[in-house]
């Protein structure tokens, strides 16, 4: 943890075995997913800061901070790494019944998902960071937390709301409330209550809208 593992992980998307081979380019193709974390990528510029990138630690990862928080996947994209492709892996995908897909040994950055949030992770932590750079898995967490409330390019809305059907309350809503703020304190309970059934009964359409969108982005 010493090292800041945005360079790392971009020295060594310099440094790959295969740097040197020139592919052409292709279509873009959206991973549609039928249920909210059905399928997952995975990159070793993770979300939780490892001391060692071991295998049990990577299988440790999936177990206590995905599926036991999100559920079980259809499936997992990964690279050909040790840390991903090895035996313990493979009995926790038999363990809990899910595949593992492993992207191509000869173009590692297929893992598309996976590969586009460590490039954002890593430019919204370099502008957190201070100049040692020490500090930066003490920022990991503010860092997700901007990510998941701004609006993406491609969905046209924020990663948060894709999960919980609502915005989060950001600090300066508590600074200055805002309108929304205003209206939800004068509520009564049973009102309230309705107000949040109909913002879960629209969230299937509003993940549907989020989808074209992501399709027509890429098209």
């Amino acid at each position: 943890m010493k090292d800041f593992f945005c360079d790392a992980y971009e020295k060594r998307n310099r440094q790959g075995p295969y740097k040197k081979l020139i592919r052409p380019p292709e279509p873009l193709h959206p991973t549609i997913a039928s249920w909210p974390f059905e399928a997952l990528g995975l990159d070793l510029a993770e979300a939780m800061p490892l001391r060692e990138a071991k295998k049990e630690n990577i299988v440790n990862f999936v177990q206590t901070h995905i599926i036991y928080k999100y559920g079980i996947p259809h499936h997992i994209v990964t690279d050909n790494g040790r840390q991903f492709a090895n035996t313990l892996m493979d009995k926790l995908c038999e363990k809990f019944n899910f595949k593992q897909y492993k992207s191509s040994m000869y173009n590692a950055a297929t893992n598309g998902l996976a590969e586009a949030f460590n490039k954002t992770l890593c430019s919204l932590l370099k502008k957190m960071v201070s100049k040692t750079k020490r500090d930066w898995q003490e920022k990991i967490g503010e860092a997700l937390w901007v990510y998941r409330t701004t609006h993406r390019t491609p969905t046209g809305v924020t990663p948060y709301s894709m999960v919980y059907g609502v915005e989060a309350i950001l600090p300066l809503e508590r600074e200055i409330p805002s309108l929304r703020m205003t209206i939800q304190e004068g509520l009564t309970t049973e009102h309230n209550a309705k107000l949040r059934l109909q913002e879960l009964g629209a969230l299937d359409e509003k993940r549907l809208e989020a989808q074209q969108a992501l399709e027509c982005y890429q098209a």
